[in-house]
């Protein structure tokens, strides 16, 4: 599973909050810390992106 984050990220912090591990605050939105998601993580990851308020996590 990959994971990235679009430019309409308004930097609420939700994803950091649930998935630290793939997940940090940059200086003006999240960012994504691995180039492929970890299998313990995916459940993490997809749950991050659902709850996105502005919908900027795409999984693919």
């Amino acid at each position: 599973m990959k994971v990235r984050i679009e430019d309409t990220c308004t930097s609420c912090g939700l994803c950091v909050d649930t998935c630290p591990e793939v997940f940090e605050m940059g200086p003006d939105m999240a960012q994504v810390l691995v180039d492929e998601v970890p299998p313990e993580f995916e459940e993490a990851v997809q749950q991050a992106a659902e709850e996105c308020p502005v919908e900027a996590i795409i999984v693919e």
